[in-house]
């Protein structure tokens, strides 16, 4: 059996993008996204009831508008999640965030990949690889973090770096290419 080009997409194999189920799915989240930008500062009721149709939550989550993602249903994320305004979450593979995470504004966390060779970029295939964040991890204002990166626990990545390759838990990290720059004793026992 071939398998649908959302099972392509979600295995990180190259995909039609233009494929017409992903489409829809893509507009069902913009119309939920165009809906909850667009909500009062005290409509926070009707904000939670928007997020929980577009993003699987273990737990409380606030995100603050505007937000932008292209599915939301491939984004898990775990109890007390913070993302601070201009948040961008390209998850055309899964994007799975722990407990305790806090984004500064403007991070963006990319899946999404695109061929290196020109000619196959043309034909509108892309492919992507998931993003993995641990727990009580905090990812400054203005960061990005690339496709297929893990972040471990108790990780903080500095306002503008980006994060081309897997963190280790317990550290601090900031630059472009984002690199370790101290670590730090874990005090969660």
């Amino acid at each position: 059996m071939q398998k649908s080009e959302k099972e392509k997409m979600l295995s990180g194999e190259y995909y039609f993008a233009g494929d017409q189920v992903l489409a829809a799915e893509r507009d069902y989240a913009r119309s939920l996204i165009y809906e909850y930008n667009n909500t009062k500062p005290n409509e926070k009721e009707k904000r939670r009831e928007i997020l929980n149709r577009l993003i699987k939550a273990k737990g409380p989550l606030n995100i603050e508008p505007p937000f932008y993602c292209d599915y939301g249903n491939n984004i898990e994320t775990g109890g007390n999640f913070y993302a601070n305004f201009g948040c961008v979450i390209l998850d055309v593979n899964k994007v799975i965030i722990g407990d305790n995470v806090l984004l500064g504004p403007n991070v963006q966390l990319y899946t999404a990949m695109h061929p290196p060779d020109p000619i196959k970029r043309l034909s509108g295939v892309e492919n992507s690889k998931p993003i993995i964040i641990g727990n009580n991890v905090w990812i400054g204002g203005g960061a990005i973090v690339c496709p297929g990166v893990k972040i471990g626990d108790n990780v903080t990545i500095g306002a503008g770096s980006v994060v081309t390759k897997d963190m280790p838990s317990n550290v601090i990290a900031a630059g472009n290419p984002c690199r370790i720059v101290k670590v730090i004793q874990n005090r969660f026992h």
